[in-house]
């Protein structure tokens, strides 16, 4: 099963609080606090958003975090990226040389095929659009053949 952990969706509620509320500066006690996350957590989490630019850190009394970007910039990808590291779903996804079944494997390219409309899926969302009211779910089909048709 694919999942991503605890601290990436702790990742999309720290975000989505900052982004909709009126200060631009926020403390990790005062997310800690709205949000419901153990400040440990919430520290970790902002110090992992500075480190991959998607948040600012500011210093002094005053001080504390702000979103880098407007919700609508910020993509999915970004804080998956930020919190998981390279979005990968096997070994060969992101590198030729990851597997040792490369030199006989015939899917390989495939699965790097997946990766990419994954990942591109995942850039497509932002922070803006996860903010907004859950509708519906539709279900979704997406043949491999038009996997093809998305990359070319």
């Amino acid at each position: 099963m694919l999942r991503l952990g605890k601290m990436t969706d702790y990742a999309t509620v720290v975000l989505s609080f900052m982004a909709k509320s009126q200060k631009q500066i926020h403390a990790a006690l005062e997310i800690s606090t709205a949000t419901g996350i153990a400040q440990p957590a919430v520290s970790k989490i902002l110090k992992l958003l500075v480190k991959a630019g998607v948040l600012s850190s500011i210093r002094g009394a005053k001080g504390g975090y702000a979103l880098m970007q407007a919700p609508e910039d910020i993509t999915v990808a970004a804080v998956i990226t930020a919190l998981e590291g390279p979005i990968s779903l096997t070994e060969c996804s992101t590198s030729e040389h990851g597997c040792e079944q490369v030199s006989d494997c015939q899917i390989g390219n495939n699965w790097r095929l997946v990766n990419r409309t994954v990942q591109q899926a995942l850039e497509s969302v932002t922070l803006a659009d996860m903010m907004l009211p859950v509708k519906s779910p539709q279900e979704i089909t997406v043949p491999v053949a038009s996997l093809y048709r998305l990359n070319s």
